[in-house]
């Protein structure tokens, strides 16, 4: 099984060198924390069709553009590979009456190795259940068949009946924790699934501004 980066270095280190191609790959995280910053990465190193659910395709598309400079996770001189695979990302807007057929038809034209992010899922898992799977099994295929990934932006909070649907299709599961106290805000991201691997022992401190890095701050508890 090849194994594709994810575009956050820290990541394809502890992986091995990234994600088992053919994998469906579920981020959860709180709507109001940074999160879009590890989509955006996860968009950068291949071929990428990004549907959006709700933002507009022009706003996503100049968020990509925004963060082309920022690089890869630890600051490792990337930029210009970020900003080159940018422009080979392609954002289009979802029906919002039918938002699982425009994400399928976008599956369906995955180039080899691609990368599909559905951003965000709600929408789609306000389907009724069989629909939903169905929906999940025809994705998961056409991945596989192309041999890339796709990413799932999904959002904390009520999340409705199909999450536990997307969280048990999915080969991997990243959990972005997002904890704000008076001083500070820290990012943790846990691994708790990893279908074909290893999933992270123990949670990575993230630092979340406008890029992606790694926070070697010591942690007081």
């Amino acid at each position: 099984m090849e194994t594709l980066p994810t575009g956050i270095s820290v990541l394809d280190r502890e992986f091995g060198g990234g994600l088992p191609s053919g994998s469906v790959v579920v981020l959860k995280a709180d709507p109001a924390s940074q999160s879009e910053l590890i989509v955006d990465r996860f968009s950068r190193p291949r071929e990428c069709r990004y549907l959006t659910t709700v933002r507009s395709a022009d706003a996503v598309g100049e968020s990509l553009t925004l963060g082309g400079s920022g690089g890869n996770a630890d600051a490792e001189g990337d930029g210009d590979e970020g900003e080159r695979a940018a422009t080979e990302t392609v954002v289009e807007e979802t029906d919002r009456e039918s938002p699982i057929d425009d994400v399928l038809a976008a599956a369906a034209d995955l180039p080899e190795r691609g990368t599909l992010v559905v951003d965000s899922v709600e929408p789609l898992e306000a389907a009724d259940r069989s629909r939903y799977g169905s929906f999940l099994t025809d994705l998961r295929r056409r991945v596989a068949d192309t041999g890339g990934i796709a990413v799932i932006h999904a959002f904390k909070g009520d999340t409705g009946r199909n999450r536990v649907v997307t969280e048990q299709v999915a080969d991997v599961v990243f959990d972005l924790q997002t904890t704000v106290t008076g001083t500070e805000i820290v990012n943790r991201l846990i691994v708790p699934k990893f279908r074909g691997g290893a999933a992270l022992e123990e949670p990575l401190k993230l630092k979340l501004t406008d890029t992606v890095s790694v926070d070697t701050s010591r942690d007081i508890a």
